[in-house]
Parts: C-alpha cells; structure tokens; sequence
C-alpha cells in the first residue's frame, strides 16, 4: 500500500510544475545585493518622491534604501510588492531583522532616518507603492491624506 501511494504522489507531482506559473529558482539571495534608493522630502502639498518608478528583474537580489527628511510622518506601503517577493532583511538604525518567509507591509517614518529592506522579486508584473500619511491621520484629515504614488515594474 505504501508503494502505491508514492508512486501515485510522485506522478501527481510530476504533472503540477506544468500548469502553474513560472517561479524563480536557485539562490534568491546571492549577495551582495543591488542597492536602490528612494528619498522622501516634504513639500507644501504633501510627500515628494526622488524616484517614482524602479525597473527591477525577478530572481535579483536588491537592498531599498529609503530615507526620510523626517519634518513630518510619512508611511511607505510596498504590499504588493512585498508580496512577489522572497524577502531577507530589514535593517533599521543598524539593527537587521531577518525575515526568512515573514511579511510586512510598510515602513512609517516618525523621525528622519534611513530603513532598508532586501529582497529578491520572484513574480513580474506592475506594483504600486505609496507614500502618505499614516491611517489615523488620513482619517483625522477633510482631503483624506496626501499621498505620493510610485510603480515597481519586474521584468
């Protein structure tokens, strides 16, 4: 019986890699990573990007470097791209959180400083990503909070 349901197993698994999506394979986090970056100033009508669109290739590693100028609270959510991701480390004022298959899905920025974050995108396709006040603030504001937009586009 045993024997029966390996080899029933081995073929069912043996036709699955057909039908689903190419994925990336090998090391996704050969080092040393590409680093880009991404800074945020304040200006009178709310966040300004340095950079509002990275070209990026699935199955390279990159660090984002993100700093804030730090005169007011500004959030980076990167969810979709987080989520075609397989991410490494989280670096904040020298200190690294590795991940190894956790999530987030922004990084607030309360006081002026650099975050950085590793990752190796592992899908193609367009992901936004958004800088803006916080969710308690962009519900205290009439306008609904001001918000900066930006694209991630995998190859």
């Amino acid at each position: 019986m045993l024997l029966r349901n390996i080899v029933i197993t081995t073929c069912g698994l043996a036709l699955w890699p057909a039908a689903a999506p190419a994925q990336v394979g090998g090391n996704l986090a050969a080092g040393p990573p590409l680093d880009i970056h991404l800074e945020i100033t304040t200006g009178a009508d709310g966040p300004l990007l340095s950079t509002a669109a990275f070209e990026l290739t699935t199955g390279e590693y990159y660090r984002l470097n993100v700093t804030s100028d730090g005169v007011e609270t500004w959030r980076l959510e990167v969810d979709e791209l987080l989520r075609n991701s397989h991410l490494r480390i989280v670096t904040i004022n020298g200190i690294e959180v590795h991940l190894q298959a956790l999530a987030f899905r922004g990084i607030e920025f309360d006081v002026g400083g650099t975050a950085q974050f590793s990752f190796t995108p592992i899908r193609t396709g367009t992901f936004e990503f958004t800088v803006g006040d916080t969710p308690g603030e962009r519900h205290r504001r009439a306008d609904g909070g001001r918000t900066a937009t930006g694209t991630f586009t995998v190859e």
